[in-house]
């Protein structure tokens, strides 16, 4: 796992190793704490809507002033579909807004994402999953058509290996660079997105009354002016701020510490949201309701108090032990001597994203939850039990529907060459992109799709039977989707979060170490 990192740097905030001591202006230590603090508003304003204590109230029409939005010109779905999972982007950016805020960040900065969550909530609305995408991480930022004051649009020239919190505000970033940039990066496709400005930890505390909170021990931060005593603390305001900033006195002091802190901050606030005291609390629940509105922007999709109760309802059956805070596993920047950036680790990374991709949840869910989703997993092997053909017996015509570059032609040539399939033909790019890779065959020729299934690791889903018999010598129709990484890699998600992930359940109080 990545240790602590030191310095910043240009898109980062850093500067190289060097630390200023005792600094708490905008240019030392405690600056950059309350910039990275202050950015978590983002995360936990989102969340007071996520919980969906905030639907009956969200239709008071003079909310609909208080809400700003982007034209992020195309970058999300734009919709919920009833019948398919919903992705959000929730920003919080460091860039110095609200009443209050002035001593905070740097004046003149546009803004970075500094905290980041994709909040994925399943197609049959009973889990969710919030995956943190570290500020600090090593990644490709795509070409990003902006709006522009004018009405114009500028097209920004796309960044390989910066960091990922430059998709916002630098070179003229908008947050629909961002929303490109996390569907890029996790293959993940982004909705909406909510962003908010710095006030948001301090009024939304104070509205839900206080958010609780443990310390394994106590806690006098220099740089944040968090001093508490070990144990249990309600905490509103300028102290929950505080703790969300503080960093040099959890864990190992890295901004990957002091993520899982902010996870259980908002872990929290959650499970305030949905207690009693709050949902019964009618002047609770409108508190919150201004103060989200007046801290939220959002796509123009989303723009309007409908729009958001419309979400509020799609998720307010969502239970918090139901809910699951991870972050995207990443390693130590091999190419730096001084560990300020940290990369991808595949082996974590990459089966995780497939979970979430797939729809996996990574909590347990009620009973019959479990058991409706055993039968259609059981419905679903039905279709791969049977026969296999020899893979000599294998007729299939590939063709690419959204996979990298020449994968067509490097699947068959794996086939052929490593798994004996010689009866393969290649058929070039597909005439549309799919999402998800598709196998079709006929009924008489199921003996050579469960062989092909096994050699791809294709999941059931992936199987598309016809409804007549093929004429003899009549190949198969693979079409490699978005979701295809490569010959011999599995598309058959794993039903586990694989060793090792990091995790904050938001129905359980954890004590900050």
């Amino acid at each position: 796992m990545p240790g602590p990192r030191r310095g910043d740097g240009p898109g980062g905030g850093r500067r190289g190793g060097r630390r200023t001591a005792g600094g708490h202006g905008p240019g030392g230590e405690g600056g950059r704490g309350r910039r990275k603090g202050l950015a978590i508003a983002g995360g936990s304003l989102a969340f007071v809507l996520v919980g969906g204590s905030l639907a009956a109230y969200l239709y008071y029409d003079h909310l609909n002033g208080n809400i700003k939005t982007t034209d992020t010109l195309g970058a999300g779905r734009n919709g919920f579909q009833k019948d398919q999972p919903i992705n959000i982007l929730i920003i919080g950016t460091d860039k110095r807004t609200g009443d209050g805020n002035a001593g905070y960040g740097d004046p003149d900065s546009p803004g970075h994402a500094d905290t980041t969550f994709l909040f994925h909530v399943s197609k049959d609305r009973t889990n969710a999953t919030a995956l943190s995408i570290p500020r600090d991480l090593i990644t490709d930022i795509p070409t990003c058509p902006t709006k522009q004051p004018d009405g114009s649009t500028k097209n920004i020239p796309a960044q390989r290996g910066v960091r990922f919190n430059t998709s916002l505000g630098q070179e003229g970033r908008d947050p629909g660079c961002t929303m490109r940039t996390v569907q890029e990066l996790t293959g993940i496709p982004v909705d909406h997105f909510l962003m908010a400005d710095f006030n948001a930890v301090k009024t939304l505390s104070k509205a839900v009354g206080g958010v609780p909170v443990c310390l394994d021990k106590a806690v006098n931060d220099r740089d944040s002016k968090l001093n508490l005593t070990a144990g249990e603390h309600r905490l509103d305001g300028e102290q929950a701020l505080a703790f969300v900033r503080t960093r040099h006195s959890f864990g190992n002091e890295s901004d990957l510490d002091r993520i899982k802190t902010q996870q259980q901050f908002l872990s929290s606030m959650i499970r305030e949201m949905k207690s009693q005291d709050t949902l019964t609390s009618p002047k609770k629940v409108f508190a919150l309701a201004e103060a989200a509105t007046k801290a939220l922007s959002v796509d123009k999709g989303m723009g309007s108090i409908s729009q958001l109760t419309s979400l509020a309802g799609e998720l307010k059956g969502i239970n918090p032990k139901n809910i699951t805070f991870t972050t995207l596993p990443v390693l130590d920047n091999p190419a730096e001597r001084v560990k300020v950036t940290v990369v991808l680790n595949p082996s974590q990374s990459d089966p995780l994203l497939q979970m979430i991709r797939e729809d996996v949840s990574l909590t347990a869910v009620e009973q019959k939850e479990k058991a409706a989703a055993a039968e259609a997993k059981s419905k679903q092997d039905a279709l791969l039990q049977g026969n296999r053909a020899p893979a000599a017996d294998v007729r299939v015509a590939v063709s690419n529907g959204g996979g990298p570059q020449g994968s067509a032609s490097t699947t068959l040539a794996w086939l052929q060459n490593s798994k004996g399939v010689e009866k393969s033909s290649n058929l070039g790019n597909a005439p549309a992109k799919l999402d998800h890779t598709t196998l079709e065959y006929a009924p008489n020729q199921a003996d050579q799709a469960r062989a092909l299934a096994d050699m791809m690791g294709l999941p059931a889903s992936a199987l598309k039977a016809g409804s007549a018999d093929a004429p003899p010598k009549t190949p198969m129709k693979l079409t490699l989707g978005a979701d295809f990484k490569g010959a011999g890699i599995s598309l058959t998600a794993p039903q586990q979060a694989p060793e090792g992930v990091q995790r904050v359940e938001a129905d359980k109080a954890v004590c900050a170490k």
